[in-house]
């Protein structure tokens, strides 16, 4: 048979993977290389991610994939420590000694929060698919936590829609960040770069025959007989990585959408860490960006010889005009550095960067198959309630798993 598959980040580099070899597949990607949010820069003599990634124990989809691949042996767990930048202040929020040195909460509130963290891990995050983050939050933890911890972050993240977002994605989050001990948090990071993964993807899934395509931005998707046209090509199975919508646009489909946000993430380095050794420094004041993350107070300075920093921003609509340039310099004036300290700086924008998990959304996730089309993504199951690359590696895997048997059958 003949699959395309429709965009080439995680899930639809895992889906030609596993399809290839069984069948003829062609991947179609409209950027010059595949990875989406996988992409990376490459500067001097080495690469770093255009967003900021990194992954958790739990990961065991991912985790067998590097095996399968052969770049285990890249994989480095390294910590990652927290903080909360507050009036113009640092806060480091790793340690218990930290946590209780914290001002801007009681001790009630911290114990409260504590305690919440502890009980993440147990509770049925999708039960809570419809009650807001913000009603739980009140309902659980009082309102002080809520206008001077949990507020600025869902702003920051959600923006005008953080009222909206479940409890359910809210509790996924925590859950997944609870892995902790007293130096930060446990956190995996491939030597060189998650591109050494996406490049052995690439390279494996055209050896086992798959044509992957850059440069190739799909313009449609039409039903043709019993299979489908392809910016002219003919294919008996579709593979749609793209986000509903984009895909029901395309193929001209009743497939209901999923709520988006883009992201706006700067990458710039430096020759000073600015951020006292913290990982990832959410933002309380009011800034372009929502997180401060400090790249090589996680990976070893050693491997750049220079400190990276990303500048983390989610939009909906539009950025305004000068977006860039206010970014930077906001983040030269508030954390004292001067714009001929700055050795070099990436903006990469997604109008699409992941879901907005507002409540019901478990409910509203499309199928694998809609319409006789395939659908995988950070809109799939595996990606409820909060998005992850193990979860586009699932959800790549499972539509794999439905063609092949549904090809099976025929």
């Amino acid at each position: 048979m003949k699959i395309c598959v429709v965009g080439g980040g995680l899930s639809g580099l895992v889906s030609a993977f596993e399809l290839a070899g069984t069948h003829r597949v062609d991947l179609f990607e409209q950027k010059p290389v595949p990875g989406g949010c996988l992409g990376s820069y490459r500067i001097g003599d080495y690469w770093i991610e255009e967003y900021y990634h990194h992954c958790f124990a739990g990961d065991t989809a991912l985790l067998d994939l590097f095996e399968r691949l052969g770049v285990n042996d890249r994989l480095e767990w390294l910590k990652g420590t927290t903080g909360y930048y507050v009036d113009g202040t640092i806060y480091p929020l790793t340690t218990p000694t930290e946590i209780l040195r914290y001002p801007h909460l009681t001790l009630i509130e911290k114990a409260r929060l504590g305690l919440l963290t502890l009980r993440s891990r147990r509770l049925d995050a999708r039960a809570l698919d419809r009650t807001t983050a913000k009603d739980f939050i009140l309902d659980n933890l009082g309102p002080g936590i809520y206008a001077s911890f949990f507020e600025p972050l869902l702003k920051s993240k959600f923006g005008d829609r953080r009222d909206e977002v479940s409890a359910a994605w809210l509790i996924s989050r925590i859950a997944i960040r609870s892995d902790r001990g007293a130096g930060g948090e446990r956190l995996g990071y491939l030597k060189g770069g998650f591109r050494h993964f996406i490049t052995r993807l690439d390279e494996e899934a055209t050896r086992r025959g798959a044509s992957i395509m850059p440069d190739s931005p799909v313009e449609e998707i039409r039903r043709e007989g019993s299979g489908w046209l392809v910016n002219g090509k003919t294919y008996d199975c579709v593979v749609s990585t793209l986000p509903p919508q984009v895909t029901a646009d395309f193929a001209g489909l009743d497939i209901a959408g999923v709520p988006y946000q883009g992201a706006a993430c700067m990458t710039l380095a430096i020759d000073r860490d600015v951020t006292d050794g913290i990982y990832w420094l959410n933002m309380k004041d009011a800034a372009p960006y929502g997180a401060v993350v400090s790249h090589t107070n996680f990976a070893p300075l050693e491997w750049y010889g220079e400190h990276i920093v990303y500048l983390a921003s989610y939009f909906t609509s539009r950025l305004p005009e000068g977006f860039e340039q206010s970014m930077l310099s906001d983040f030269c004036r508030r954390f004292g550095v001067g714009k001929d300290e700055v050795h070099w700086h990436r903006l990469a924008v997604d109008p699409y960067a992941g879901p907005v998990y507002t409540t019901g959304l478990r409910n509203r996730l499309p199928a694998y198959e809609e319409h006789g089309l395939f659908l995988a993504g950070m809109f799939s199951p595996p990606n409820y309630p909060e998005r992850s690359m193990n979860g586009s590696v699932v959800a790549g895997q499972e539509v794999a798993k439905r063609v092949l048997a549904r090809f099976s059958d025929a």
